[in-house]
């Protein structure tokens, strides 16, 4: 994914009331930016970290800013971390579509947004003719506690845990279920982060075992792009 327009530099004043984020821009402007991501952004939300911004021109849009990357240091040098929560789906959707992923060879183009389980929507459903419908849930990834291992989640996700029991019933069902976790920074490996939200795990544990499948795939972040670069470990204890 290219951002349509230049990202705009500037550094965080503050980050509150979970989706607001106030910044000042390189000519010592100071603008409130919309934070799509709800997570803890644990490390990643300092004040004085560089940030970039994309600017929409819609004039329906209350806060014309929104946060997209941060310049974060997880123990081994700077790095960009991708944190809007709004674009995984959309990068998933585009790989799956260029042929990124040798899991959904065979499917046709991703549905986005489709209902199914227990009153939710699945991020992505692909068909394909003579293969069971793969119901893809995207989750963004950009907690780093350890260099070069990225965790999931940084916050207490009910609605996480409920999604994985739903993909469980679509295996149950006679469906394929993939968990996509992006990971938009710098890491080598994957893991739960099991001591910030057991449920999550637990409930991880049980879909897998169920036959979910899960995978991992490290983006390549910059102010100019955000692409999906390679596939990398799942690493369960």
């Amino acid at each position: 994914m290219k951002f349509p327009e230049p990202l705009i530099e500037g550094r965080l004043i503050r980050r509150y009331k979970r989706f607001l984020a106030d910044v000042e821009l390189a000519g010592g402007e100071i603008v409130t930016a919309h934070c799509a991501n709800p997570g803890a952004m644990t490390g990643l939300a300092a004040p004085g970290v560089r940030v970039w911004l994309s600017v929409s021109s819609s004039p329906a849009r209350k806060l014309r800013h929104s946060w997209e990357i941060v310049e974060a240091d997880f123990g081994d040098g700077l790095q960009f971390a991708g944190v809007n929560t709004a674009r995984p789906n959309g990068i998933v959707a585009d790989a799956i579509c260029a042929g990124f992923f040798p899991e959904f060879a065979g499917y046709g183009p991703p549905r986005r947004e489709v209902k199914y389980g227990a009153n939710s929507r699945v991020d992505i459903l692909l068909r394909g003719e003579g293969l069971p419908d793969c119901y893809v849930e995207v989750k963004n990834v950009h907690l780093m506690r350890r260099p070069g291992l990225a965790e999931f989640p940084d916050s207490v996700t009910a609605r996480g845990a409920k999604h994985l029991v739903e993909l469980a019933g679509m295996v149950a069902a006679g469906h394929r279920a993939i968990m996509v976790y992006l990971v938009q920074m710098r890491a080598d490996r994957f893991t739960l982060a099991a001591d910030i939200d057991p449920p999550y795990a637990a409930a991880f544990a049980r879909a897998r075992a169920a036959g979910v499948e899960a995978i991992a795939i490290r983006c390549d972040v910059s102010p100019l792009a955000i692409e999906p670069d390679r596939r990398i470990p799942v690493v369960i204890p």
